[in-house]
């Protein structure tokens, strides 16, 4: 039996069903977030408010309903800040949507969203392998076996590419191509934007023997990267292997590998390498798919922090030594099909 009708709920349906893949054409993964933020209102309202996903409204979403569940996100799931801002995002494009669309209706919960501030988080830095790590890391992995290649020439692939984790899953043997010196590579990134940039010849060439190996040289829908059990690796899969491996790291060299790595710290690594080696800003911004140039000036930041501690180093070495003197909750809370 069909739900009854729910003008809330009906916007939903259709902005989830329709707007968002057709008229946007937002990716998969970004539509999957947007639709957890609302299956977790769900819960909340269900759970904290006694108000089952079908009799959630417009009415219900008052600044006040919506500023309780961002609490709620932080204090009774120890989600992030970052989480908690982007929850709030998902809200605030969907309250734009739908106003536009229903008015009347809606611009009471619009206007409620937007009186909800995003909540400021302390800064953090981003961590980035030096030089010396990212050589260790590569070290690491048994290229004798058919896992261990894998995962080798995966690290390898994302240290000179930059690419973002979905971006690797994504990656079929027809976006690349291969010449004497280098490999042009298409690389589909967030929005559906695609770019090309190009990987030098040693990394080009181990890809090109990996695809060789694979015996997949001719088939251009093939994934570069497969899991043991899918065609087509997932990102959840490329965190595993960075985690397998940098714990190999620390407990084979102790002095080092000392911060949290993912594998967007690689993507951090290859940004900063590349500005320390005198690549101009708006090259490196090209070759990252950033869509503005501010998001990439946070590398700069982070060279520059690179080069304090070199220098701190330097100063600790040859002048502080010279002198010693010196020191879903219940059955009862129907989700809509939709949303699952």
């Amino acid at each position: 039996m069909g739900r009854k009708k729910n003008s809330f709920l009906d916007h939903l349906e259709y902005y989830f069903d329709t707007y968002l893949p057709t008229a946007k054409g937002l990716s998969k993964s970004t539509i999957i977030s947007y639709k957890a933020a609302f299956r977790i209102l769900m819960e909340f309202m269900y759970t904290v408010k006694g108000i089952p996903a079908d009799k959630v409204d417009f009415k219900t979403l008052d600044d006040k309903a919506v500023t309780e569940f961002l609490d709620w996100l932080e204090s009774a799931r120890g989600c992030s800040i970052a989480t908690r801002n982007q929850r709030l995002s998902a809200l605030a494009a969907f309250s734009a949507y739908v106003q536009n669309r229903d008015f009347g209706t809606a611009v009471g919960f619009r206007n409620c969203v937007l009186r909800v501030p995003r909540k400021k988080a302390p800064r953090k830095g981003r961590n980035s392998f030096t030089k010396e790590e990212v050589k260790l890391l590569f070290e690491l992995p048994d290229a004798g076996t058919k896992t261990g290649l894998r995962d080798k020439i995966l690290l390898c692939f994302m240290y000179a590419s930059g690419t973002r984790a979905q971006e690797v899953c994504d990656l079929t043997v027809g976006d690349i191509q291969f010449y004497p010196d280098r490999a042009g590579i298409i690389i589909h990134g967030k929005g559906q934007k695609a770019r090309r940039i190009g990987i030098p010849c040693e990394a080009a060439g181990m890809l090109k023997k990996y695809i060789a190996c694979r015996k997949i040289s001719n088939e251009t829908r093939a994934h570069v990267f497969s899991s043991q059990t899918h065609e087509k690796m997932t990102v959840s899969c490329v965190e595993e292997i960075f985690a397998k491996y940098v714990g190999m790291a620390r407990q084979k060299y102790p002095g080092q590998f000392r911060y949290n790595y993912t594998p967007h710290s690689m993507r951090h690594t290859t940004a900063t390498h590349m500005l320390e080696a005198g690549v101009p800003l708006i090259a490196v911004k090209n070759f990252l798919g950033h869509a503005s140039l501010q998001t990439t000036q946070i590398y700069v930041e982070i060279s520059q922090d690179t080069l304090n501690r070199q220098l701190k180093a330097w100063n600790d070495k040859w002048f502080l030594k010279a002198d010693s003197d010196y020191s879903s909750a219940g059955d009862g809370n129907r989700i809509p099909e939709f949303l699952r």
